[in-house]
């Protein structure tokens, strides 16, 4: 299946690569700082585990998915693998930068059911809106209420 939605995308962030890291690592907080993270259930920050998520952009669908950890260097990079009503591949490098840290995020992602599958042929804007709401939004909120 073709990706539906692919990003590449860098923030800065004014802490160093220690500090973001540390706050990434600081699961039990992700439904504090993401209202639209319905349901959340992981342990840790760390290779092998399998975060349970359930997200609700502003639009009239939810979506539900496993995103297994496949690999965590501890402050340095995440890779992960998405199954459920989305499906793909995501990774997250953290590099320092002079005063702080820069986050580099790569994903493709794609439906994970053939109902989805159809609905995001006709409304493909509106599954890209979503997408970029959810990570625009995300930043947004970890900077003012993480950091």
């Amino acid at each position: 299946m073709a990706a539906l939605v692919t990003s590449d995308r860098r923030h800065w962030f004014d802490a160093p690569p220690a500090v973001l890291w540390d706050r990434m690592a600081a699961v039990g907080e992700y439904r504090r700082w993401w209202p639209w993270l319905r349901s959340f259930d992981a342990d840790a920050l760390r290779s092998g585990e399998v975060w349970a998520c359930v997200v609700q952009p502003p639009l009239p669908y939810r979506l539900g998915f496993d995103l297994a950890l496949d690999e965590v260097v501890p402050r340095q990079a995440v890779r992960a693998t998405l199954s459920g009503d989305i499906v793909g591949t995501a990774a997250l490098e953290i590099s320092a930068l002079e005063g702080g840290s820069e986050l580099h995020l790569v994903s493709a992602l794609a439906p994970g059911s053939r109902t989805l599958e159809a609905v995001s042929a006709i409304a493909r804007p509106v599954a890209r809106i979503g997408h970029d709401w959810v990570l625009a939004t995300g930043i947004r909120q970890f900077r003012a209420r993480a950091l």
